[in-house]
């Protein structure tokens, strides 16, 4: 029986491991589809920003009890799936809690320590519940989340309860049997929140403590495993990616845009035609922005990605505020729906068939663009440091650049400086007139 038991979870954990490295690998390729950024500059400010940005979730603590609690959910749930590989080795080797003999009297202080996180992240999610569900707080009930992202959210708390709620259960009826000295339940001494839950089982046979216990050891590697696989279709794919995401953010001041060097190097051609036999050949005439997601950078679908569609950025924005179709949150959601697209036709086809589709007006509008005053709330307010504004930009590049698509006040500020080198229509001999009296 033991052999067939481990066989199954030898079975179980392989197809768990392909399913979710294959997947993986699909993200990885969508991401690798945008143009090539090197961010490979000042390492030690980088790793600095991931431990402050990631781990320590420095943006969360504007809110101290919020982030209090965020943290508890992300910290306790990591580190409590440590003991997932002690439960891994023993669903391998059909031992029980191989780790007993090891670490001696160090295993009932950790393991009680991981009680206490499981009890902890219950708590945090059970407030987050109340907090999108019953309290319904204005950025959790946007249209922006209307359908599967609202569910989505609801669905990671309710799943990260129950597997908290299944350990403390395997627990207290591991306890329980080791104090009865049934075989096969090595003492290991007393833990800190099951071995005070121990009475609630008291009245129970040791035939169904060993059924509890097993059935609560099965259903949470069983739902870490599965939670596993759901995580790269989920918003909480920021458990992971947000790490490389801070470690990528970008180093330049938040005011400062990035110029394009195709426009610089036009720019300077006609103002200096006598440049243009030096300039270096090109067979392709340049693309000024971008249209679709393969126009934008590896680091904005990173961006797409990894976000936690949490709406710290929409609730920031001053445009979506005073009831702009602006939302940066949507910005970001449109954009990986759309890699997402493109990789499932590339896989489809083998390469990119046109579907007739573009990341500009199939899924973000002009009227969404156009809104953005550009004052970088989205980006100073994001807690794994996604920068919206930077695809907002290149899409609006494109249809000023490309299209020539800009509303009629924009065009005559143009006009403007290309006549006059400012924005106003006033030539440069009048513009001083006015300090003449």
């Amino acid at each position: 029986m033991r052999i067939v038991q481990e066989l199954l979870f030898v079975i179980l954990f392989g197809a768990a491991v392909y399913l979710f490295a294959r997947k993986a690998g699909q993200i990885r390729k969508n991401i690798l589809l945008g143009r090539d950024k090197d961010l490979s500059d000042h390492p030690d400010l980088r790793w600095k920003n991931l431990f402050l940005l990631a781990f320590g979730q420095k943006k969360m603590f504007r809110n101290p009890l919020v982030a209090v609690l965020h943290f508890f959910v992300y910290a306790g749930f990591l580190i409590i799936n440590l003991e997932i590989l002690e439960i891994i080795l023993d669903g391998i080797l059909g031992t029980h809690r191989l780790f007993v003999p090891v670490l001696g009297s160090l295993y009932p202080v950790l393991i009680s320590l991981f009680e206490v996180l499981a009890v902890l992240v219950l708590t945090g999610c059970a407030i987050f519940l109340v907090r999108r569900n019953i309290l319904k707080l204005k950025r959790f009930i946007s249209k922006d989340l209307d359908g599967w992202p609202r569910s989505d959210a609801n669905y990671i708390l309710i799943t990260e309860i129950v597997l908290m709620a299944l350990f403390l259960t395997m627990d207290t009826a591991d306890q329980t049997l080791q104090a009865r000295g049934v075989a096969h339940y090595i003492p290991t001494g007393s833990f800190w929140i099951s071995g005070m839950l121990t009475p609630l089982f008291s009245g129970l046979s040791d035939g169904t403590l060993e059924a509890i216990e097993r059935g609560c050891w099965w259903l949470h590697i069983t739902g870490v495993l599965a939670f596993l696989n759901y995580l790269p279709y989920s918003k909480h794919l920021h458990i992971i990616l947000a790490f490389p995401n801070a470690y990528y953010a970008s180093l330049e001041p938040k005011g400062e845009m990035e110029n394009m060097p195709a426009v610089q190097q036009e720019v300077q051609l006609m103002l200096q035609p006598e440049l243009a036999a030096n300039a270096p050949a090109s067979d392709t005439m340049p693309k000024f922005g971008a249209k679709d997601v393969m126009d934008l950078t590896w680091k904005n679908l990173l961006d797409a990605y990894s976000c936690t569609e949490c709406g710290r950025c929409s609730a920031a924005c001053p445009a979506n505020i005073t009831g702009k179709l602006l939302s940066p949150r949507k910005i970001m959601m449109d954009t990986r729906d759309r890699l997402e697209e493109v990789g499932r036709n590339i896989k489809a086809n083998g390469t990119f068939t046109d579907d007739n589709k573009t990341l500009l007006r199939d899924y973000i509008s002009e009227e969404e663009l156009r809104a953005c005053t550009t004052c970088n709330a989205c980006v100073q307010e994001c807690p794994v440091s996604i920068n919206p504004l930077d695809i907002i930009l290149q899409l609006r590049r494109h249809l000023v650049m490309e299209e020539s698509s800009a509303p009629a006040e924009w065009t005559g500020m143009f006009s403007n400086i290309e006549n006059n080198m400012a924005p106003w229509k006033f030539s440069m001999d009048d513009r001083d007139k006015w300090a003449t009296e």
